[in-house]
């Protein structure tokens, strides 16, 4: 992990914004961001994978991460990696591609998503789940 002003406030922004949170296996799912995180090469790539949840599944605004002061180039990642869920999954996939930061930030995330052994019980729903995480990544990759 690289450890700059703007990343440590980032990873207190993460560890708080998901306290509460669980992951599908129980675990407590903040352990999700920092994996990503910790394979990041850069401060803004950094930044994205530990804030890439936040929107999406916590009471923060895009905004309200904006106004933290966090730099323009993770923000703009970061609002390409909040997927809203009118847009379909793949078309949404392929609008990370250009973008370096959420493109890394991205391929990781559903390479540690893609993990069954991560899982309880593996089910028709997660490998369903697996499959379009890894037509999504080849896609990522074309």
């Amino acid at each position: 992990m690289i450890y700059t002003e703007a990343t440590k406030k980032a990873m207190k922004l993460c560890f708080e914004a998901h306290k509460d949170q669980k992951d599908k296996s129980g675990v407590p799912y903040v352990y999700h961001p920092i994996h990503l995180a910790e394979q990041m090469k850069d401060e803004d790539t950094t930044i994205a994978a530990l804030l890439h949840d936040v929107v999406e599944d916590t009471e923060y605004t895009l905004d309200e991460l904006r106004n933290m002061g966090f730099s323009k180039k993770s923000m703009d990642a970061l609002a390409l990696l909040t997927h809203d869920l009118s847009v379909d999954y793949m078309d949404y996939v392929l609008k990370i591609k250009d973008n370096p930061v959420a493109k890394a930030v991205k391929l990781a995330d559903m390479i540690h998503n893609s993990d069954l052994s991560r899982l309880e019980v593996v089910d028709e729903e997660s490998t369903a789940r697996r499959e379009k995480y890894l037509k999504a990544i080849k896609l990522l990759n074309s």
